[in-house]
């Protein structure tokens, strides 16, 4: 008798797992399947920021802080480029929107990102204005951000500038030798393990290397150039050389020429797999070696735009 109990109940049991599995298979799903579905049709919800509350004519504010890279995860998309694409689209659909305050925090990042969201402003720029406000730091991939605005803001106070590449990586190979370590590589070709740190780099690699860093470079430089209207020659030759500046107080201006305004923000929507992403985070404790004060967690073997102290040297 008690066998048919303990059989019925562990049937039970089974059940109520697999019920509950279920269930969150189907979160899962529903939440994945809204995650990978046109991002256009989404319609974030607004918050009163300032301004005339209820006004016909909005300004969106927008913010770009921290480090910029397309790893990760976002607010309202896949990374932080994505955040500003499509907080950018809503706005540009939104006939009450006049235009936007893009709000800059940041000492740079990742090369490829820093590029996507100059872009995605440059582009919004052609249907509205764009008003960048450097806050404490706009410096590097954040200053090369700030190129796709209309204006462009700047505090006494804000650093900002910081016009180069930046690379990093770490020889940990006398280390190894100390512990008795040996690494070996098997390679197909002589430049694969390029930037390993087991070993030091040739002269062959390090010119490759440059060549890579000064091709980024002179594209920072030209945007530069093309956006403030300045000789590349006199940038190159002059305060393009990775060196950080402060801002100077702009004048103020009227935007879009209306008369009053709501300024917004716009609210990211309630994600699942965003939620699931934290948790999972929250409970892994990575490893991290930070060189100097406030250095950033940078990966080995990428190009950057950022200034030097930002990296801790």
């Amino acid at each position: 008798m008690s066998s048919k109990l303990s059989g019925g109940c562990f049937s039970i049991f089974l059940g109520l797992i697999l019920a509950v599995s279920l269930l969150l298979n189907g979160i899962l799903f529903f939440a994945f399947s809204l995650r990978n579905s046109d991002k256009g049709t989404i319609s974030y919800a607004e918050t009163h920021v300032g301004g005339t509350s209820g006004s016909a004519n909005k300004i969106v504010e927008i913010d770009l802080k921290g480090l910029i890279s397309g790893s990760g995860s976002g607010d309202f998309g896949d990374n932080l480029p994505d955040d500003i694409r499509l907080q950018l689209r809503q706005a540009a659909d939104d006939a009450a929107v006049k235009g936007v305050i893009l709000r800059i925090d940041s000492p740079g990042g990742e090369v490829t990102a820093s590029d996507e969201i100059y872009h995605y402003v440059a582009q919004f720029r052609d249907k509205k204005p764009v008003t960048v406000y450097m806050e404490s730091v706009a410096a590097s991939g954040g200053y090369y951000s700030a190129m796709g605005g209309s204006y462009i803001i700047a505090n006494e106070l804000s650093l900002t500038g910081s016009i180069g590449v930046i690379l990093e990586t770490f020889n940990v190979g006398d280390l190894l030798g100390k512990l008795g370590v040996k690494a070996l590589v098997i390679k197909s070709g002589k430049m694969k393990d390029l930037l390993s740190p087991f070993r030091e780099a040739t002269p062959e690699e390090i010119a490759y290397i440059q060549s890579l860093i000064n091709e980024t470079y002179d594209r920072f430089v030209g945007v530069v150039a093309k956006e403030r209207k300045l000789d590349v020659n006199v940038l190159r030759n002059g305060i393009a050389d990775g060196r950080v500046l402060s801002g100077k107080q702009a004048k103020e201006m009227e935007l879009a020429k209306i008369g009053d305004a709501e300024l917004i923000r716009y609210q990211a929507p309630f994600d699942w797999q965003h939620l699931f992403k934290t948790m999972a985070a929250s409970s892994v404790r990575p490893f991290k070696v930070e060189l100097g004060s406030g250095a950033l967690p940078l990966a080995s073997g990428r190009l950057y735009y950022l200034p030097a102290s930002a990296v801790g040297y």
